[in-house]
């Protein structure tokens, strides 16, 4: 006799498809739709390209970049910086570039330089650690190291108007034999420039290097390779805005002398070389900012060739830095 049970129901006797099943396997047949881009599959080269160069643009913007001196954290403390490549870390060492540690790769090549590392590394007291490649990867953001990684210490900046009160107390006092001399900076980002300058300031028996803490350079491993070790006798002072610093630095009686090609006054005849000075210098594109170029009180220009149109800044100032101490010397 014919079953008439209710349309649709399933008997439990009956194999195979029935009403009702249909459903049960859609999801599986659907697929799991296009194919992502190479960029967006987590194994894929191009993925890690696209992450490194987010994380290289996230520095950039948000920090200022290490060289451009933009420093976040109490005091203007900066994030450590490292030196890689076998010929950047022997030459920081030889230069006596302050450094936290040593990071060798496990099981490294050995040659010249590495063995010259190491050698400076252990009479220094520096620590050597043994690091495996994908932590010195992560360390250096994937750039060629070589297997030597050498970690810098943030720098510790004073402040720029301790600085500048504690040398012309000095000076009045008659603790410090010379007076005043500092050199700031309005706009310059280049490192190298920075420790050239500080190279000139030592040589010539300055007392500082002023730098804003904003758009600015700051103390980096560059900055310090290339002052080949005066950046440990030079104090570099930083100042939340250089033009208070400069108004500051008047009040104390120091001059505020700026560079510029368009000058009141030609280097040879300056007649405050003698006095407590700071002079300022600008970017070689740029030159002083308005504001700052209002707030000096003589504006001075180097002679030079019709043909040049301009000096680099850590030039300027080196060459500026040797007529106020030859006019000193022979006063």
């Amino acid at each position: 006799m014919a079953n008439n049970g209710r349309p649709g129901a399933i008997r439990k006797n009956k194999k195979g498809p029935t009403t009702g099943t249909g459903g049960h396997g859609r999801k599986a047949l659907e697929g799991k739709g296009p194919t992502p881009k190479a960029e967006d599959r987590p194994y894929h080269k191009a993925y890690k390209n696209k992450q490194l160069a987010e994380r290289s643009a996230a520095k950039r913007s948000g920090s200022g970049a290490r060289s451009a001196g933009a420093r976040s954290g109490p005091k203007g403390r900066a994030t450590e910086e490292v030196v890689t490549g076998r010929n950047s870390v022997v030459e920081a060492l030889r230069a006596g570039i302050p450094a936290k540690a040593l990071h060798v790769a496990i099981r490294i090549e050995m040659d010249d330089r590495v063995k010259e590392s190491l050698k400076i590394a252990v009479e220094r007291g520096i620590p050597l650690l043994e690091t495996g490649k994908p932590e010195l990867d992560r360390m250096t953001d994937d750039a060629v190291h070589q297997g030597l990684v050498l970690q810098i210490p943030p720098y510790e900046y004073q402040d720029a108007y301790e600085l500048a009160e504690e040398t012309v107390s000095g000076w009045k006092k008659g603790h410090i034999a010379n007076a005043p001399l500092f050199v700031a900076l309005d706009g310059i980002t280049d490192p190298r420039n920075l420790g050239a300058i500080i190279r000139s300031v030592s040589a010539f028996s300055g007392h500082g290097v002023i730098v804003p803490e904003r758009r600015s350079v700051g103390v980096t491993a560059a900055a310090w390779k290339t002052s080949a070790g005066a950046a440990v006798r030079v104090p570099v002072a930083r100042a939340s805005n250089l033009n208070n610093a400069l108004k500051q630095f008047k009040d104390m009686g120091v001059f505020v002398l700026g560079l510029d090609g368009d000058g009141d006054v030609s280097l040879p005849d300056l007649t405050l070389a003698t006095e407590p000075v700071c002079i300022v210098v600008g970017s070689e594109g740029k030159g002083l900012s308005r504001l700052v170029r209002e707030n000096c009180d003589q504006i001075v220009s180097i002679p030079i060739d019709s043909a040049m149109e301009s000096l680099n800044a850590s030039m300027a100032v080196g060459i500026s830095l040797y007529e106020v101490s030859r006019q000193r010397a022979a006063k």
